[in-house]
Protein backbone atom coordinates (compact mmCIF):
# COMPACT_ATOMS: atom_id res chain seq x y z
CA UNK A 1 0.00 0.00 0.00
CA UNK A 2 1.36 3.29 -1.23
CA UNK A 3 0.43 5.53 1.54
CA UNK A 4 -0.23 9.52 1.45
CA UNK A 5 2.11 11.44 3.98
CA UNK A 6 0.61 12.29 7.22
CA UNK A 7 0.42 16.04 7.13
CA UNK A 8 0.68 15.35 11.37
CA UNK A 9 2.32 13.23 13.44
CA UNK A 10 2.54 12.79 17.18
CA UNK A 11 6.15 12.18 18.90
CA UNK A 12 5.26 11.63 22.68
CA UNK A 13 1.90 13.31 22.43
CA UNK A 14 3.69 16.44 20.65
CA UNK A 15 1.82 17.42 17.46
CA UNK A 16 3.80 17.87 14.76
CA UNK A 17 1.94 19.64 11.96
CA UNK A 18 2.25 23.39 9.89
CA UNK A 19 -0.11 24.86 12.86
CA UNK A 20 2.30 23.76 15.80
CA UNK A 21 5.44 25.67 16.99
CA UNK A 22 8.82 23.86 14.68
CA UNK A 23 10.05 21.14 16.48
CA UNK A 24 13.72 20.91 17.86
CA UNK A 25 15.71 17.73 18.31
CA UNK A 26 19.54 18.76 20.04
CA UNK A 27 21.49 15.87 18.53
CA UNK A 28 23.93 15.06 20.63
CA UNK A 29 25.30 12.12 18.85
CA UNK A 30 29.05 11.18 20.26
CA UNK A 31 29.08 14.80 22.78
CA UNK A 32 28.65 12.55 26.35
CA UNK A 33 31.91 11.52 25.53
CA UNK A 34 32.19 8.56 26.70
CA UNK A 35 30.91 9.15 30.09
CA UNK A 36 27.00 8.54 31.12
CA UNK A 37 26.74 11.28 33.55
CA UNK A 38 27.88 13.88 30.87
CA UNK A 39 25.48 12.40 28.52
CA UNK A 40 22.66 12.92 31.18
CA UNK A 41 23.53 16.72 31.79
CA UNK A 42 23.81 17.20 28.19
CA UNK A 43 20.24 16.24 28.63
CA UNK A 44 19.53 18.28 30.77
CA UNK A 45 20.96 21.17 29.07
CA UNK A 46 19.05 20.55 25.92
CA UNK A 47 15.62 20.53 27.31
CA UNK A 48 16.96 24.13 29.12
CA UNK A 49 17.65 25.76 25.85
CA UNK A 50 14.66 24.83 24.53
CA UNK A 51 14.85 21.40 22.52
CA UNK A 52 11.81 19.20 22.40
CA UNK A 53 14.04 15.78 22.06
CA UNK A 54 17.33 14.91 23.11
CA UNK A 55 18.86 11.76 20.28
CA UNK A 56 21.71 9.81 20.46
CA UNK A 57 22.81 7.20 17.89
CA UNK A 58 23.01 3.32 18.50
CA UNK A 59 26.10 1.84 16.73
CA UNK A 60 29.33 -0.02 17.31
CA UNK A 61 32.15 0.49 15.08
CA UNK A 62 32.25 -2.95 13.47
CA UNK A 63 28.45 -2.35 12.25
CA UNK A 64 29.09 0.27 10.74
CA UNK A 65 32.45 0.99 9.41
CA UNK A 66 35.01 -1.30 8.04
CA UNK A 67 38.56 -0.74 9.03
CA UNK A 68 39.99 -2.24 6.26
CA UNK A 69 38.15 -0.12 4.01
CA UNK A 70 39.18 3.29 5.36
CA UNK A 71 42.71 1.86 5.82
CA UNK A 72 42.20 1.14 2.16
CA UNK A 73 41.52 4.63 1.11
CA UNK A 74 44.50 6.28 2.06
CA UNK A 75 44.49 9.33 3.82
CA UNK A 76 41.08 10.21 5.63
CA UNK A 77 38.43 12.83 3.59
CA UNK A 78 36.16 15.62 4.63
CA UNK A 79 35.38 16.12 8.28
CA UNK A 80 37.51 13.14 9.21
CA UNK A 81 41.15 14.49 8.07
CA UNK A 82 41.14 16.44 11.56
CA UNK A 83 40.43 13.10 13.49
CA UNK A 84 43.96 12.31 15.33
CA UNK A 85 42.62 8.53 15.57
CA UNK A 86 41.81 5.83 13.02
CA UNK A 87 38.51 6.35 11.49
CA UNK A 88 37.32 2.68 13.01
CA UNK A 89 38.81 3.85 16.47
CA UNK A 90 37.19 7.45 16.40
CA UNK A 91 34.08 5.51 16.05
CA UNK A 92 34.83 2.54 18.40
CA UNK A 93 35.35 5.38 21.27
CA UNK A 94 32.65 7.44 20.13
CA UNK A 95 30.46 4.66 20.39
CA UNK A 96 27.19 4.61 23.17
CA UNK A 97 26.77 1.90 25.55
CA UNK A 98 23.83 0.22 24.63
CA UNK A 99 23.37 -0.56 28.32
CA UNK A 100 22.86 3.41 28.94
CA UNK A 101 19.93 3.42 27.16
CA UNK A 102 17.44 2.57 29.83
CA UNK A 103 18.74 5.32 32.12
CA UNK A 104 18.93 7.92 28.99
CA UNK A 105 15.78 6.93 28.52
CA UNK A 106 15.06 7.55 32.53
CA UNK A 107 16.53 10.57 32.66
CA UNK A 108 14.15 12.29 29.23
CA UNK A 109 11.02 11.41 31.11
CA UNK A 110 11.90 12.76 34.66
CA UNK A 111 13.52 15.99 32.44
CA UNK A 112 10.77 16.23 29.94
CA UNK A 113 11.91 15.87 26.70
CA UNK A 114 11.38 13.02 24.20
CA UNK A 115 14.29 10.41 23.70
CA UNK A 116 15.50 9.68 19.95
CA UNK A 117 18.51 7.67 18.69
CA UNK A 118 19.53 6.57 15.22
CA UNK A 119 20.24 2.78 15.11
CA UNK A 120 22.60 1.80 12.82
CA UNK A 121 21.94 -2.00 12.77
CA UNK A 122 19.00 -4.29 11.94
CA UNK A 123 19.66 -5.88 15.59
CA UNK A 124 19.80 -1.88 17.44
CA UNK A 125 16.52 -1.21 15.75
CA UNK A 126 14.96 -4.19 17.33
CA UNK A 127 16.62 -3.33 20.77
CA UNK A 128 15.79 0.20 20.80
CA UNK A 129 12.01 0.46 20.06
CA UNK A 130 10.85 0.27 23.49
CA UNK A 131 12.68 3.07 24.41
CA UNK A 132 11.97 5.44 21.22
CA UNK A 133 8.44 7.19 20.06
CA UNK A 134 9.74 7.52 16.62
CA UNK A 135 13.05 6.74 14.24
CA UNK A 136 15.74 8.84 12.97
CA UNK A 137 17.20 7.97 9.72
CA UNK A 138 20.58 9.08 8.86
CA UNK A 139 21.54 10.36 5.40
CA UNK A 140 24.08 7.92 5.44
CA UNK A 141 21.76 4.83 5.45
CA UNK A 142 19.05 6.24 2.86
CA UNK A 143 19.94 3.77 0.23
CA UNK A 144 20.35 0.53 2.72
CA UNK A 145 16.54 -0.18 1.79
CA UNK A 146 16.13 -3.35 4.22
CA UNK A 147 17.31 -1.25 7.63
CA UNK A 148 14.82 1.23 6.02
CA UNK A 149 11.94 -1.29 5.54
CA UNK A 150 13.00 -2.59 8.89
CA UNK A 151 11.89 0.45 10.63
CA UNK A 152 9.26 1.46 8.85
CA UNK A 153 7.67 -1.63 9.86
CA UNK A 154 8.04 -0.44 13.57
CA UNK A 155 4.79 1.64 12.34
CA UNK A 156 5.80 4.58 14.47
CA UNK A 157 7.06 8.27 12.61
CA UNK A 158 10.02 8.27 10.62
CA UNK A 159 12.68 11.39 10.27
CA UNK A 160 14.41 10.71 7.25
CA UNK A 161 17.68 12.89 6.20
CA UNK A 162 18.58 13.15 2.63
CA UNK A 163 22.00 14.57 2.67
CA UNK A 164 24.62 13.96 0.01
CA UNK A 165 22.17 12.04 -1.87
CA UNK A 166 20.38 12.94 -5.17
CA UNK A 167 15.97 12.75 -5.95
CA UNK A 168 16.01 9.19 -6.92
CA UNK A 169 18.11 8.18 -3.27
CA UNK A 170 15.15 10.15 -2.02
CA UNK A 171 12.42 8.85 -4.00
CA UNK A 172 13.70 5.06 -3.62
CA UNK A 173 13.99 5.75 0.39
CA UNK A 174 10.28 7.48 0.89
CA UNK A 175 8.28 4.89 -1.45
CA UNK A 176 9.66 2.14 0.96
CA UNK A 177 8.89 4.13 4.00
CA UNK A 178 5.74 5.17 2.37
CA UNK A 179 4.43 1.82 1.32
CA UNK A 180 4.40 0.86 5.08
CA UNK A 181 3.77 4.07 7.17
CA UNK A 182 2.40 7.63 6.69
CA UNK A 183 3.96 8.88 9.24
CA UNK A 184 7.41 11.00 7.28
CA UNK A 185 9.24 13.80 8.09
CA UNK A 186 11.36 14.57 5.04
CA UNK A 187 14.31 16.42 5.92
CA UNK A 188 16.83 18.36 3.54
CA UNK A 189 20.39 17.66 4.48
CA UNK A 190 24.05 19.12 3.45
CA UNK A 191 26.14 16.35 4.42
CA UNK A 192 29.10 18.16 5.39
CA UNK A 193 30.52 18.27 9.14
CA UNK A 194 33.53 21.10 8.32
CA UNK A 195 31.03 24.42 9.27
CA UNK A 196 32.66 26.03 6.71
CA UNK A 197 31.05 29.28 5.64
CA UNK A 198 31.32 28.26 2.34
CA UNK A 199 29.04 25.44 2.61
CA UNK A 200 26.23 28.34 2.59
CA UNK A 201 26.17 27.92 -1.48
CA UNK A 202 25.42 24.22 -0.96
CA UNK A 203 22.34 24.11 1.67
CA UNK A 204 19.54 24.30 -1.01
CA UNK A 205 17.17 25.16 1.09
CA UNK A 206 14.88 25.34 -1.54
CA UNK A 207 14.68 21.63 -1.97
CA UNK A 208 12.50 21.97 1.05
CA UNK A 209 9.63 23.70 -1.57
CA UNK A 210 10.68 20.36 -4.11
CA UNK A 211 9.88 17.77 -1.39
CA UNK A 212 6.52 19.84 -0.69
CA UNK A 213 5.75 19.98 -4.19
CA UNK A 214 6.49 15.77 -4.83
CA UNK A 215 4.53 14.80 -1.68
CA UNK A 216 1.76 17.10 -0.96
CA UNK A 217 1.16 17.65 2.81
CA UNK A 218 4.25 16.04 3.77
CA UNK A 219 5.99 17.40 6.76
CA UNK A 220 9.71 18.69 5.96
CA UNK A 221 12.49 19.06 8.41
CA UNK A 222 16.23 20.51 8.01
CA UNK A 223 19.14 18.57 9.78
CA UNK A 224 21.83 20.80 10.01
CA UNK A 225 25.26 21.54 10.67
CA UNK A 226 26.12 24.85 9.94
CA UNK A 227 26.64 27.51 12.55
CA UNK A 228 24.84 30.48 12.97
CA UNK A 229 20.91 30.51 12.57
CA UNK A 230 20.38 31.58 8.74
CA UNK A 231 19.88 27.99 7.56
CA UNK A 232 17.73 27.09 10.18
CA UNK A 233 15.55 30.43 10.28
CA UNK A 234 15.64 30.42 6.26
CA UNK A 235 14.32 26.48 6.10
CA UNK A 236 11.49 27.18 8.37
CA UNK A 237 9.96 30.01 6.32
CA UNK A 238 10.19 27.52 3.15
CA UNK A 239 8.27 25.07 5.80
CA UNK A 240 10.09 22.73 7.59
CA UNK A 241 8.59 21.78 11.15
CA UNK A 242 11.64 20.35 12.69
CA UNK A 243 14.86 21.14 12.69
CA UNK A 244 17.91 18.84 13.79
CA UNK A 245 20.84 20.22 15.11
CA UNK A 246 24.17 18.74 17.33
CA UNK A 247 24.14 19.77 20.91
CA UNK A 248 27.29 20.29 23.03
CA UNK A 249 28.53 22.49 25.97
CA UNK A 250 31.54 23.64 24.49
CA UNK A 251 33.11 23.58 20.96
CA UNK A 252 36.42 23.60 22.33
CA UNK A 253 36.22 20.02 23.37
CA UNK A 254 38.05 17.05 21.45
CA UNK A 255 35.82 14.57 19.51
CA UNK A 256 34.39 14.50 15.98
CA UNK A 257 30.87 16.30 16.73
CA UNK A 258 31.89 18.93 19.29
CA UNK A 259 33.36 21.58 16.55
CA UNK A 260 30.26 21.95 14.51
CA UNK A 261 27.43 21.47 17.18
CA UNK A 262 25.78 24.19 19.15
CA UNK A 263 26.19 24.98 22.45
CA UNK A 264 23.43 26.33 24.95
CA UNK A 265 23.61 29.80 24.63
CA UNK A 266 23.77 29.57 20.91
CA UNK A 267 20.45 26.82 20.81
CA UNK A 268 18.11 29.29 22.87
CA UNK A 269 18.95 31.79 20.47
CA UNK A 270 18.49 29.84 18.17
CA UNK A 271 15.03 28.57 19.39
CA UNK A 272 13.83 31.97 20.45
CA UNK A 273 14.59 33.79 16.71
CA UNK A 274 12.43 30.77 15.43
CA UNK A 275 9.49 31.72 17.25
CA UNK A 276 9.95 35.09 16.54
CA UNK A 277 9.79 34.08 12.52
CA UNK A 278 6.49 31.65 13.45
CA UNK A 279 4.96 34.63 14.97
CA UNK A 280 5.67 37.08 12.29
CA UNK A 281 4.89 34.39 8.97
CA UNK A 282 1.27 34.42 9.83
CA UNK A 283 -1.51 32.77 8.48
CA UNK A 284 -0.98 34.17 4.76
CA UNK A 285 -4.51 36.07 5.10
CA UNK A 286 -3.81 39.86 4.16
CA UNK A 287 -5.62 42.10 6.21
CA UNK A 288 -5.44 44.94 8.56
CA UNK A 289 -3.99 43.92 11.36
CA UNK A 290 -4.89 44.53 15.08
CA UNK A 291 -1.70 47.05 15.23
CA UNK A 292 -2.40 48.92 12.23
CA UNK A 293 -5.80 50.14 12.90
CA UNK A 294 -5.09 53.01 14.27
CA UNK A 295 -2.30 53.32 11.61
CA UNK A 296 -4.52 53.05 9.03
CA UNK A 297 -6.44 56.36 10.34
CA UNK A 298 -3.82 58.24 10.78
CA UNK A 299 -1.99 57.53 7.93
CA UNK A 300 -4.69 57.17 4.94
CA UNK A 301 -6.37 60.14 3.72
CA UNK A 302 -10.06 60.71 2.90
CA UNK A 303 -11.99 63.07 0.81
CA UNK A 304 -11.99 66.77 2.80
CA UNK A 305 -13.63 70.00 1.96
CA UNK A 306 -10.74 72.22 -0.36
CA UNK A 307 -12.31 75.30 1.00
CA UNK A 308 -15.52 76.48 2.96
CA UNK A 309 -19.13 74.95 1.48
CA UNK A 310 -22.27 75.55 1.52
CA UNK A 311 -25.33 73.63 2.22
CA UNK A 312 -26.85 72.86 -1.06
CA UNK A 313 -23.43 73.39 -2.81
CA UNK A 314 -23.52 70.60 -5.65
CA UNK A 315 -20.13 69.20 -5.19
CA UNK A 316 -17.79 69.44 -8.20
CA UNK A 317 -13.99 68.16 -8.23
CA UNK A 318 -12.13 71.06 -7.18
CA UNK A 319 -14.34 71.43 -4.35
CA UNK A 320 -12.68 68.41 -3.02
CA UNK A 321 -8.78 67.42 -1.85
CA UNK A 322 -7.77 63.85 -0.03
CA UNK A 323 -5.65 64.53 3.09
CA UNK A 324 -4.79 62.36 6.34
CA UNK A 325 -6.68 61.42 8.39
CA UNK A 326 -9.13 59.09 7.77
CA UNK A 327 -11.51 57.71 10.02
CA UNK A 328 -13.32 54.91 9.83
CA UNK A 329 -16.82 56.16 8.41
CA UNK A 330 -14.73 58.81 5.96
CA UNK A 331 -15.17 58.63 2.17
CA UNK A 332 -11.88 56.98 1.05
CA UNK A 333 -10.30 58.49 -2.18
CA UNK A 334 -11.00 56.08 -4.63
CA UNK A 335 -14.65 57.00 -4.37
CA UNK A 336 -13.76 60.78 -4.84
CA UNK A 337 -15.48 60.81 -8.46
CA UNK A 338 -19.14 59.46 -6.72
CA UNK A 339 -19.26 62.68 -4.39
CA UNK A 340 -18.96 64.57 -7.76
CA UNK A 341 -22.98 66.13 -8.96
CA UNK A 342 -23.82 65.52 -5.21
CA UNK A 343 -25.57 68.30 -3.36
CA UNK A 344 -24.58 69.10 0.07
CA UNK A 345 -26.91 68.61 3.00
CA UNK A 346 -25.18 71.04 5.92
CA UNK A 347 -22.14 73.20 5.81
CA UNK A 348 -18.72 71.91 5.81
CA UNK A 349 -15.59 73.71 6.41
CA UNK A 350 -12.51 73.77 4.81
CA UNK A 351 -10.50 70.73 5.37
CA UNK A 352 -13.55 68.91 7.43
CA UNK A 353 -14.04 65.00 5.84
CA UNK A 354 -17.12 64.39 4.43
CA UNK A 355 -19.74 61.77 4.81
CA UNK A 356 -21.96 59.79 3.05
CA UNK A 357 -24.68 61.30 5.20
CA UNK A 358 -23.20 64.91 4.22
CA UNK A 359 -24.93 64.43 0.72
CA UNK A 360 -27.62 63.37 -1.30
Amino acid sequence: MNHTPSTSILIDDIKIDNSEPVYFIAEIGSNFDGDLNRAKELIYMAKEAGAAAAKFQHYTAGSLVSDYGFKELGEKQSHQAAWKKSVYQTYEDASLNREWTAELKKTCDEVGISFLTSPYSLELVDYVDTFVPAYKIGSGDITWLDIIKHIAFKEKPILLATGASDIVDVKRAVNVILENTPDLVLMQCNTNYTAGLDNYSNLQLNVLRTYAEMYPGVILGLSDHMPGHVSVLGAVALGARVIEKHFTDSNKREGPDHSFAMDPQSWREMVDRTRELEASLGDGTKKIETNERETAIVQRRCVRAAHDLKMGKVIELNDLTVLRPCPSDSIAPFEIHKLVGKRLLKNVACGAGLKWADVE
